[in-house]
């Protein structure tokens, strides 16, 4: 009775098995499981039809960068922190450990990466069919957005200092926290005194924010922002670079978008479950 039992437990687990691995969805000899689809819909809290387009999405996409041989390597995202780090006039190193002290660094590398494979691919199937951003495109941007291009001159913060990060962390989270361990200190700063890399940090953080945890002069540093004023339009020739960007990613997507759309409806799927 015992062995017919454990039998039966055992056919029921490996069927259950089998319908979780079956697949569900062929997109040009690559398939989807039901497996896929519901790891999908658990981590990004998604709808089953909504879980279903968007891997039907990534595995046209995946083809994509395989058909046109397409990969990123420690080289070309070294590369890329270096221009990061230049645009922000720091330091490689010195940018490198703020993003580390600001976020994941894996995770950072990883979403670097993923831009990357993005860009080379739409170099690759966009090659002169999108029309280039020219002077007067950007300047009509520029008059449309200028909110964008502003910037605090003045800023007014608390500076905290600490040896000890894990306080100015709890600090954070409980801004009535005192220590003699830290010190305290009330600042009115200006743009033009501004290291890069606090001026990284203070424009990055909006008013009534505590900006990141950061090392500098062998302490803990961190800043809460209390107001930010004398507001100045930054000038179109400053911004010129960001705005042709800014231009070219929105034609950029809107290919892609069109250029996927066409993929899905020529792409052999086949729906068996």
């Amino acid at each position: 009775m015992t062995k017919y039992i454990l039998g039966l437990l055992l056919t029921t687990t490996l069927s259950y098995a089998s319908l979780v691995n079956a697949i569900a969805i062929i997109i040009n000899d690559t398939p989807i499981t039901l497996y896929d689809i519901d790891l999908k819909m658990v981590n990004e809290n998604l709808t089953k039809q909504q879980a279903i387009e968007k891997l039907m999405d990534e595995t046209l996409y995946n083809q994509e960068l395989k058909k046109h041989n397409i990969t990123v390597d420690i080289f070309d995202i070294d590369n890329h922190i270096k221009r990061l780090a230049k645009q922000n006039n720091m330091d490689t190193l010195d940018f490198k450990s703020l993003v580390r002290q600001q976020q994941n660094y894996e995770l950072f590398t990883l979403q670097i990466r993923k831009q990357l494979l993005h860009q080379k691919l739409i170099s690759k199937i966009a090659k002169g069919k999108l029309k280039i951003a020219n002077d007067e495109d950007m300047k009509i941007y520029y008059e449309n957005n200028k909110n964008i291009f502003k910037i605090a001159d003045t800023i007014d913060l608390i500076a905290y200092v600490s040896k000890s990060k894990k306080l100015l962390n709890q600090l954070k989270t409980n801004p009535m926290l005192q220590n003699e361990d830290i010190i305290v200190q009330k600042m009115r700063l200006k743009q033009s005194e501004l290291t890069p890399q606090v001026k990284y940090i203070l424009n990055s953080t909006n008013k009534k924010e505590f900006s990141v945890v950061f090392a500098q002069n062998k302490n803990y540093n961190m800043f809460f922002i209390t107001n930010k004023s004398d507001v100045k339009s930054l000038s179109y020739k400053n911004v010129k670079e960001q705005i042709f960007n800014s231009i070219m990613k929105i034609r950029e997507q809107n290919y892609l978008k069109e250029y996927f759309e066409t993929l899905k409806i020529t792409a052999n799927i086949q729906i068996l479950k």
